[in-house]
């Protein structure tokens, strides 16, 4: 019982810490408080609410926000004076302040797996982390502003980085109360935490998170705050389990396109779209163009603009005759149009070969694909069978998804998506297979689950690793069984495919594809005559002009492609004229200097 009145004594004292009127202000002042304090973050100012006597000051300040950025009211204890000032202009967050007393605070003990945390140490680093925050749809930084302030003592950046392969998979923002603004109660606090969707480890949120706190707690800080979005279940799950607080801290920001969203109020259908539709719907509002979501269920929606509607379905629209679409439909019409425009493609049979037949392109190739005629999102699609009896197996299987089943020689190498739209390629994609990887005491049945629980986390339950038969030829083929014990360290590979849905992860490299894979995806988009499509190729690099063709697709997804502009070519595509003038201007300017070049 003494235990508890202690503890919830210690939880009073931080709930109500902190500057808390002209008596805290006086106080403070005497110490070295700065006063009206504003902390220039790259993607937005923190304006700290307690440094501002006057409150109107305090609303000019947030008046003075730069466009396509997202200044933040912060430590603001009477929120309702501050709205008085600026009811048009401004508007209560919907977040909640945390605070970790950094006095009591003990480092965990479990260590990373597979990454490591260190500083922020060069521009690639700040590119890499901007890739990041644009997967999670936060305000980027101009890597200029990383790199100029990586020797500010008020802001620290640390990112976590893969032992392996050297990736960038998340990042982590501190402010130094007293540094920022002469903080008389030496806190910190915490901003812009941010793991890429598609990083393969878990646990990457929480050690950036300690790393900071461990790094504030060094320093001498009394704690760290944070604010969090209300409805963020498993953030504020996270913060808690490390021992935050809330606070009686309020955030004030002011109303712009960047922030629509958390003072509009929430629209049920309009939430109910997958991230497919959304990513669309959401760059067609920000031009102006009326929405209308006609089936959220099956990604539905209908866009008009100066005279013009067009019905789309995802990136599915009018303007894609039927003709296209059952040319995509059926794999192997797909593959002889293709070829025909000089396309490479691999060699194929049809899964009603006899066994003689199969068994020499088996001999023929070493490996094989088996997949259904028409289908899509990976149903059904086998890779790197190598036997007869697994290559009749699957052929079964993809007989589940189509009665036509094909068997395609295996092109050892990468699964490359390619994003054509008005005949132009906009994104290219390496897509990989879901991996999972050691830690010595779990099963492969568990860390797969684990693994699927990440992906359907981070794209909206968009993707997860079935468990079926083919993945349990997939761990088969590495050396182990499904409950078996994977050792520390080691990776195995859970699913040939790299489709999306199936568990895989995408990764931009529209900057480094070969001249050839390029001519390859338009030549096959404009045999088919279809305005948007995904191109699938198997390629060895994309730096190489090696590839094989494997299909097309007439609705291909436009999410996941950061930082490549998917949404915006589909809808200038659909609405020529919502094109900014100065964009179709300088789109002009370029293709004259083309021209004359």
């Amino acid at each position: 019982m003494a235990v508890e009145k202690k503890t919830d004594h210690r939880l009073e004292k931080l709930r109500a810490s902190g500057p808390s009127g002209p008596a805290a202000r006086t106080r403070a002042d005497q110490d070295g408080l700065k006063k009206n304090a504003i902390l220039d973050c790259g993607w937005g100012r923190l304006v700290f609410g307690q440094t501002f006597a006057d409150p109107r000051e305090l609303a000019n300040s947030l008046r003075e926000e730069g466009p396509d950025r997202r200044d933040i009211a912060f430590y603001v204890k009477d929120p309702h004076v501050l709205l008085s000032h600026a009811p048009q202009e401004l508007f209560l967050d919907p977040s909640h302040t945390y605070r970790l007393d950094l006095a009591t605070y003990r480092p965990g003990t479990r260590r990373p797996r597979g990454y490591f945390i260190r500083r922020l140490a060069s521009e690639q680093d700040a590119t890499e982390v901007n890739r990041i925050y644009q997967s999670r749809h936060m305000v980027q930084v101009h890597p200029a502003f990383f790199w100029t302030n990586r020797d500010n003592r008020a802001l620290t950046y640390f990112v976590a980085e893969d032992e392996t392969t050297g990736a960038i998979l998340g990042t982590v923002t501190g402010v130094h109360g007293k540094r920022a603004f002469g903080d008389p109660e030496n806190g910190s606090s915490l901003w812009c935490l941010a793991v890429d969707p598609q990083a393969p480890h878990p646990g990457i949120g929480e050690s950036l998170v300690r790393r900071l706190a461990e790094h504030f707690q060094a320093r001498g800080c009394a704690f760290m705050d944070l604010s969090v979005m209300h409805d963020n279940e498993q953030a504020i799950r996270l913060y808690e389990k490390l021992g935050f607080v809330r606070v009686s801290y309020f955030t004030i920001k002011r109303k712009n396109e960047i922030n629509e969203k958390l003072f509009t109020g929430p629209n049920a259908e309009y939430e109910q779209l997958n991230p497919y539709a959304r990513i669309i719907v959401e760059e067609a509002r920000r031009r102006g163009i009326h929405t209308e979501v006609v089936d959220a269920a099956g990604g539905f929606f209908r866009l008009t603009h100066g005279g013009r509607t067009v019905l789309c379905r995802e990136s599915l629209s009018e303007l894609t005759s039927a003709v296209a679409m059952s040319i995509c439909d059926d794999k192997t019409v797909t593959r002889r149009m293709v070829e025909a425009a000089g396309v490479t493609v691999p060699e194929q049979i049809s899964g009603d070969s006899d066994g003689a037949a199969l068994s020499a392109f088996l001999e023929k190739h070493g490996q094989v694909v088996v997949k259904p005629a028409r289908g899509e999102q990976g149903r059904g699609i086998s890779v790197g069978i190598e036997t007869l009896e697994d290559t009749k197996t699957a052929i079964e299987a993809a007989r589940q998804h189509s009665p036509n089943v094909l068997v395609e020689a295996c092109f050892a190498g990468d699964d490359l998506r390619l994003i054509v739209i008005d005949y132009r390629l906009v994104a290219a994609a390496l897509r990989k297979p879901p991996v999972i990887t050691g830690d010595g005491h779990s099963s492969v049945r568990d860390l797969i689950e684990h693994l699927s629980r990440r992906r359907s986390a981070a794209t909206g339950g968009e993707s997860k690793v079935p468990m079926d038969a083919e993945t349990e030829r997939c761990v088969r083929q590495s050396g182990y069984a499904m409950d078996d014990t994977l050792p520390e360290g080691e990776r195995i590979t859970v699913r040939k495919t790299a489709n999306l849905h199936t568990g895989g992860t995408i990764h931009d490299v529209t900057g480094d594809i070969h001249p050839a894979l390029v001519q390859a995806a338009v030549a096959a988009a404009r045999a088919i005559e279809i305005p948007v499509t995904g191109i699938d190729l198997m390629i060895k690099s994309p730096a190489l002009p090696d590839y094989v063709f494997i299909e097309a697709n007439e609705r291909p997804g436009l999410a996941n492609h950061e930082p490549q502009p998917t949404a915006e070519r589909f809808v200038d595509l659909l609405f020529p004229l919502s094109v900014p003038f100065s964009v179709r201007a300088a789109r002009t300017n370029q293709r004259r200097s083309l021209k004359e070049g």
